[in-house]
């Protein structure tokens, strides 16, 4: 059998902080042992497991790898906006007048991530 992925790690300046974010952001859950101050913090969603780790070093470049995520219940425009208001700000918007393209966010620590049209939006209803 070949390696699987446990979890996706992120470097953090507050793992627990930035795992609440993500945990809203992806209806997921934290682990019943993470506190505030834990020098790392995970959580599970539906389809993944992020575990951030402290790291002391800030970001300082683009990311080599992020989240692309796609909404499952609404359109990307409302996932948007519903991230902006968890604490996301806009990185760039790539959306284009025919209703293509994603937009770029950042997470509260600058983290890269985009969101691209749901599925019903691709298939177009």
């Amino acid at each position: 059998m070949t390696s699987l992925i446990r979890h996706i790690t992120i470097d953090s300046a507050d793992p627990y902080a930035l795992a609440r974010f993500w945990a809203q952001a992806l209806n997921g859950t934290l682990a019943d042992d993470d506190l505030p101050g834990d020098p790392e913090a995970s959580v599970t969603s539906a389809t993944a497991t992020l575990l951030f780790v402290r790291v002391d070093d800030r970001k300082s470049v683009k990311n080599r790898v992020h989240l692309d995520l796609q909404p499952q219940d609404r359109s990307r425009d409302e996932e948007v906006e519903r991230l902006l208001s968890l604490g996301a700000t806009l990185q760039g918007d790539h959306r284009k007048p025919d209703g293509t393209g994603w937009v770029t966010l950042y997470d509260p620590e600058g983290n890269e991530f985009c969101v691209e049209r749901s599925a019903a939006e691709r298939a177009g209803r």
